[in-house]
Order: structure tokens, then C-alpha cells, then sequence
């Protein structure tokens, strides 16, 4: 491997770097509260930072920048759609989850937020529950493997499996060490370096093309060129080009996602106290934006630098247009500053990963071993438990990533998909309204999760629609019609839901 040295020693000082967070936050995880949320004391900004930076993993730096070079314009749908389930998420969801999750028998996990929500004695929205978040958790846990997998073999030209064992090994190792805490602490620090690097790649890219007028022109020039010979779907002359109403609602569903994705709401329950929300919403905002105008740019100013200089990685876009920034830093920058950057994609990676497997094997240890199998198990029992998980998670998600041509946007938006719909109307009406009930809320996350299973394979006409349009709407109209044809909740539950909400106030 013809490997820079200067860019090695740029990512083993940041391996180094998050393994120390990892053994730091170990010695501060005494219980198994500690270790899946943190012990509730996330501050503002690192609620903020780590929910984001876990939400756009390598989908940021690889699969959004790949789109938009292969795509055009339209595929920005899609970052509009995430900016605005984003914002309804953080100003409607979090500060009523933090509240009612601690209202409800200081609930840690979601599995374990809904049954006590619903007064659920049978288990069954606990079960229902924890496998849906174990099964479209392992392909979202495999597609960040694939991202850092990729990030490797173009980098140091290493061969593909060898790569996927490299990263996974160092996600494991600090996640397993530190739970909660080093996830979220990792994951700020990761936040504050995924920014950096999609602020400075397109910014140098339009200096070298000698401003922003000039890097229009050579984008639009180059894109008409690439359009006509069949090697991308777009051209600039004409930017929305086959976006029919099928594809741009597919897009913009994606917003609906966010509030049924478990590691992201994590960051809600952990928050010190409900009047933090606020003050860490407009932090993740203001992140979130930069962060997917970088990686839009990105996606566009690639155009314009491979086209001049074919020969600095032209041939690689052909093949995975989703390597456009990799294939940028290395061209463009010293080895010192391109190490910097490179491991900011490493970085989305991480914090997406860790926050799954930490999710999983909360689900697993809290949700299937303590609150089904041996609910007297003691603390330390249950923190080896969770670290255990992580190991046969991991192991299970490096097998479907072990093939190199799996797209990480595809593998992603399946995920998203399945937890934005199984969970997300679920969630949505619990916090918002009094007369959801358990049946409703099963029914719910069985149609949800159903209907984009379902959905998935089919294609032609109506089934070209993203699933999770779809499958959320059903899941929305499941609950109601359920809640509303059988008992409302009893009193007491009622009276909880009351008091969670006046702790807004």
C-alpha cells in the first residue's frame, strides 16, 4: 500500500484521540443508566453536535455529495426535506419526549418509554418494538460500515475487507468501552469536523477554479457534456430534468423520518433538563444547514475540478461517484490538511455507527434481557450484557457489508425508512395527543414497518414512490382509527401525559 505518510499519521492521532474519549467515559459508566443514556446530563451543544453528527453519518461527506454529482440540483430535494422533518422534530418532539421519559418510569429506551406509556403489562409493544429496531438497525449499522470501508480502500489503496475490519474494530472498541457518554463526546467532536471539512473542500475547489463565477460556468459547461454522453442524469441547462412528482415527494420524505429514528431521540431523553432543548435545537440547526449546503457545493464543484483535471480521479467518479469528496481532498489539499479532512469522513462514519450499535444493545440488554428474561439482573450484569451486544452486532453488520458494490444512499434510505415509519407516527401522536392507546400504538409500528417491507419490493408507477411516504402515512391513520375504535387509556396514564407536558411550561 502506497500509503502518505502524513495522512496516516493525521488518522491514527484521531483513532487515538476517540479511544481515549471511549476509556475516559468507561471510567464514568458505574450503572446501566450511565452507559445507554448517559445519566441524562448531555449539555445544549453536545445534544446538538452528536445529534447530528450521528443522523448524517457517511451519507453527508459520501452519498449526498455522489448524488448531487450524478443527479443535479434535485436530489438538494432531499436536504430540504431532512432540514424540515429536522426542525419539527427538535421543536415539537424533544422537549415533550425528554419530559414524558422521565415522567414514565425514567425510561432509557424507546421499547421501554412505550410500555410504560401504554401501560403495556403483556410486553408485547416492548417486543414488537425492539425487534423492528434490530432489524433495520443492522442494514443502517451496515451502510456506515460500507462508508468507512470505502473511505480506506481509496485512501490508502487497501483492499476492501481489510479496510471494513479496520474501521469497524475502532467503532467497537470505544463504543463497547464507554457507551452513552463516549458516543455522545465522540460524536461532538466528530460534529465539529464533519463541519469543517464540507466547509473547506468546495471553498479551496472554488479558489483553484478562480472564483464562484468562473466554477459556475465550468460546471455548467461540463455537466451539459457528461449529460449528453450518458455518464450523469443531469444537465444545468436544464437542472430538473425527469423530476417527475413521484421523485421530488419521494425526496422530500425523508423528512418524515426523523422522529422514529432511535439514536436520535436518544439525544432528547439524555438532555440535563427541558429547558436545554431549545438552545440545542438552534445549534443543530444552524449546523445542519451548513453541513448540506458544504455537501451539495461539494457534489456540484466536483463537476467543474474532474472535468479539467481528468486525471486526478475522473476514472474512479466514473465507477462510485459516491468517492467525489474522498477523491477531492487527496487532489487538493497537502497530505497534513487532506489527513485532517479524510478522517472527518471516518468521523460521519464513527458517529452514525456508534450510535446504532448503542441503540441495538440497549434494545437487546434493557428491552429483551432485563425487561422480559431476568428483570432482577444487576447493573454490572447489564452493562457486560449491552458490551456484548455490540460485539455480535458489529459482527452481523461487517457480513452484509462485506460486498463492496453496496450503495451506501440505498442501504440507508431502507433503514430509514423502516424506523421513520414503524416508529416515527408512534412517537409523534404520544407526545401530542392523550388518546393513543397500546393497541393503536402496536398496530401502528406493525403497519409502518410492514408497508415499507412490502413496498420495498415492489416497482412501476405508484411503487416508484419512497416507501416511507407511504407507509407512514398508513401507519398514521392505523393509530387513529385503532386508538379511536377501542378503550381510551386509563386515567392514570392520563394524568402522566398531563403532568409531562406542564414540565414544558
Amino acid at each position: 500500500m502506497n500509503i502518505p505518510l502524513p495522512s496516516l499519521v493525521t488518522f491514527l492521532v484521531y483513532l487515538v484521540g476517540m479511544l481515549t474519549i471511549g476509556f475516559v467515559a468507561w471510567k464514568r459508566t458505574s450503572n446501566i443508566s450511565d452507559y445507554i443514556l448517559g445519566g441524562r446530563q448531555l449539555s445544549p451543544s453536545v445534544a446538538a453536535l452528536s445529534a447530528g453528527a450521528s443522523d448524517m453519518s457517511g451519507w453527508l461527506l459520501l452519498g449526498l455529495p455522489g448524488a448531487i454529482y450524478l443527479g443535479g440540483a434535485k436530489e438538494s430535494l432531499i436536504g430540504v426535506g431532512l432540514l424540515i422533518g429536522a426542525y419539527l422534530n427538535w421543536k415539537i418532539v424533544a422537549p415533550r419526549l425528554r419530559a414524558l421519559t422521565e415522567i414514565f418510569s425514567d425510561s432509557l429506551t424507546l421499547p421501554d418509554y412505550f410500555t410504560h406509556r401504554f401501560n403495556d403489562q403483556s410486553q408485547q409493544l416492548r417486543l414488537v418494538s425492539a425487534i423492528i429496531i434490530l432489524l433495520f438497525f443492522t442494514f443502517y449499522t451496515a451502510s456506515g460500515m460500507v462508508a468507512g470501508a470505502k473511505l480506506f480502500s481509496h485512501t490508502f489503496a487497501m483492499d476492501y475487507q481489510v479496510a471494513l475490519w479496520i474501521g469497524a474494530g475502532v467503532i467497537v472498541s470505544y463504543t463497547f468501552l464507554g457507551g452513552f457518554l463516549a458516543v455522545s463526546w465522540t460524536d461532538f467532536v466528530q460534529g465539529i469536523l464533519m463541519l469543517l471539512a464540507l466547509v473547506i473542500a468546495p471553498l479551496v475547489v472554488v479558489h483553484e477554479l478562480q472564483g464562484w463565477s468562473q466554477t459556475a460556468n465550468i460546471v455548467e459547461t461540463a455537466s451539459n457534456n457528461l449529460f449528453s454522453a450518458g455518464e450523469i442524469k443531469h444537465s444545468l441547462t436544464d437542472p430538473y430534468s425527469g423530476l417527475g412528482w413521484i421523485s421530488g415527494l419521494s425526496m422530500l420524505a425523508w423528512g418524515f423520518g426523523y422522529v422514529g429514528q432511535p439514536h436520535i431521540l436518544a439525544r432528547f431523553m439524555a438532555v440535563k433538563k427541558v429547558s436545554d432543548i431549545a438552545p440545542a435545537r438552534r445549534i443543530a440547526m444552524s449546523w445542519m444547514t451548513l453541513s448540506l449546503l458544504g455537501a451539495i457545493l461539494t457534489g456540484f464543484v466536483g463537476i467543474a475540478y474532474f472535468q479539467l483535471h481528468p486525471g486526478a480521479g475522473y476514472a474512479e467518479l466514473k465507477h462510485d461517484p459516491e468517492a467525489v469528496f474522498i477523491l477531492l481532498t487527496k487532489v487538493l489539499f497537502n497530505p497534513w490538511v487532506a489527513g485532517f479532512l479524510l478522517a472527518a469522513i471516518l468521523a460521519a462514519v464513527m458517529s452514525t455507527i456508534d450510535s446504532q450499535l448503542l441503540v441495538c444493545s440497549s434494545a437487546i440488554t434493557e428491552d429483551f434481557y432485563r425487561g422480559i428474561f431476568k428483570p432482577d439482573a444487576s447493573q454490572t450484569e447489564l452493562v457486560w450484557i449491552g458490551r456484548i451486544s455490540v460485539l455480535v452486532l458489529a459482527l452481523i453488520a461487517i457480513l452484509i457489508a462485506s460486498n463492496p458494490d453496496a450503495g451506501v444512499l440505498s442501504l440507508v434510505s431502507y433503514a430509514w425508512a423502516g424506523l421513520g415509519s414503524a416508529f416515527g407516527p408512534v412517537i409523534l401522536l404520544s407526545v401530542i395527543w392523550d388518546r393513543i392507546n397500546k393497541l393503536g400504538a402496536l398496530s401502528g409500528m406493525v403497519v409502518g414497518a410492514a408497508t415499507v417491507v412490502i413496498w420495498k419490493q415492489l416497482s412501476g408507477g405508484i411503487f416508484d414512490l419512497y416507501e416511507m411516504f407511504p407507509a407512514f402515512i398508513f401507519s398514521t391513520i392505523a393509530i387513529i382509527f385503532i386508538s379511536r375504535a377501542t378503550d381510551v387509556p386509563e386515567r392514570k396514564i392520563k394524568e402522566k401525559f398531563k403532568q409531562g407536558l406542564l414540565e414544558l411550561d
